[in-house]
C-alpha cells in the first residue's frame, strides 16, 4: 500500500550513514548505519525513494562525458556547475567527485594520480575523503537494479535553498547555521522541529553531529511527497556510461534558475 511506503534521507558522515525515514503522514524512524548497504537492507522492503548526499552518476574518465552521446570530454559534471551557481555564497559546499576508477583507490596519492590521468584535473582532499562512500553507493546501484529505481542524489544545501526560498549564509556547524536551517525546515513543514527532535533522539548515543541529522531530515522531506514538485539539476539530466543520471534532486514549487543561465 502507498501509505506504507517510506521516503528516506541518507546523510554520510565519516564512516557512518544517518538514515531518516518519513511515511506520508510524517516522521517514522531514524537510525545510524555502518555502511550504505546496511541502510538499504534496512529500508528496501518499504523504500519508495532514498536520497543520498553523495554524488551519483560518475565520469569514467574515458572522454565520453556524462554518457549522453555527445562526446563531451569535460570531466566536470553539469549538475555540479549548476549547483555552484544556484548556491552562490555557499558554492564551496560543492566538490567535484573523482572519476569512477579513482573512487576505488584507498590512498590519496593513488586516487589523485588516477584522477589526474583520466580527468586531467587534480583531486581535492575533500573529494577523496568522501570517495569511499561514493564508491559504495555506486557499487550498490551497479549490483542491484531495484536500488537504482529508488536511490538518487541530493545536496542538503540545495534542499534548504529550496525550502527557504533563498541561499543560506552560515556554515551548518555554527549556531547561526543551525538556526537558519531549522527555520528553513519549519518554513517547509511546521512539524519539522518535532521531527528533528525525534530523529536526534533516535540517533542519540552514536557519533553523529546535529548538522548531519538535520541534513538527513532535509533529504527525507525532499524525498517525501509534499509541497512543490521533486525536481532536478539539470532539469533534463544526462546519464553516465552505466546509465545512472548525473543530477541533484530538490523539491520546490518552481524550478530554481541558475545565476547567469
Amino acid at each position: 500500500m502507498a501509505a506504507d511506503r517510506l521516503y528516506v534521507g541518507a546523510a554520510h558522515t565519516d564512516e557512518t550513514w544517518v538514515g531518516v525515514a518519513f511515511d506520508r503522514a510524517g516522521f517514522e524512524t531514524a537510525g545510524v548505519f555502518d555502511e550504505v548497504g546496511a541502510l538499504w537492507l534496512h529500508y528496501e522492503e518499504r523504500a519508495e525513494r532514498v536520497l543520498v548526499d553523495v554524488p551519483v552518476g560518475l565520469h569514467d574518465g574515458d572522454g565520453n562525458g556524462d554518457g549522453d552521446g555527445n562526446g563531451d570530454a569535460d570531466p566536470e559534471r553539469a549538475c555540479d556547475r549548476l549547483l555552484r551557481s544556484v548556491l552562490g555564497p555557499r558554492a564551496d559546499a560543492v566538490f567535484s567527485p573523482p572519476v569512477r576508477p579513482a573512487t576505488r583507490r584507498r590512498r590519496y596519492t593513488a586516487a589523485a594520480r588516477v584522477n589526474e590521468r583520466l580527468a586531467g584535473r587534480p583531486l581535492s582532499r575533500r573529494a577523496f575523503e568522501v570517495s569511499a562512500a561514493i564508491a559504495a553507493v555506486d557499487e550498490l546501484l551497479q549490483e542491484l537494479p531495484e536500488a537504482r529505481e529508488a536511490v538518487a542524489a541530493a545536496h542538503p544545501e540545495l534542499c534548504y535553498r529550496a525550502f527557504a526560498g533563498e541561499v543560506l549564509r552560515h556554515d551548518p556547524r555554527t549556531a547561526g547555521g543551525y538556526a537558519e536551517r531549522m527555520r528553513a525546515l519549519a518554513a517547509f513543514d511546521r512539524d519539522a522541529p518535532p521531527a528533528v527532535q525525534r530523529a536526534a533522539e533516535a540517533t542519540a548515543g552514536s557519533r553523529v553531529d546535529v548538522a548531519t541529522v538535520l541534513d538527513a531530515v532535509a533529504l527525507a522531506y525532499t524525498a517525501r511527497p509534499g509541497p512543490g514538485e521533486l525536481r532536478s539539476l539539470p532539469a533534463d539530466p544526462p546519464t553516465d556510461a552505466t546509465g545512472l543520471p548525473t543530477e541533484v534532486r530538490y523539491r520546490s514549487e518552481a524550478p530554481i534558475e541558475p545565476q547567469g543561465e
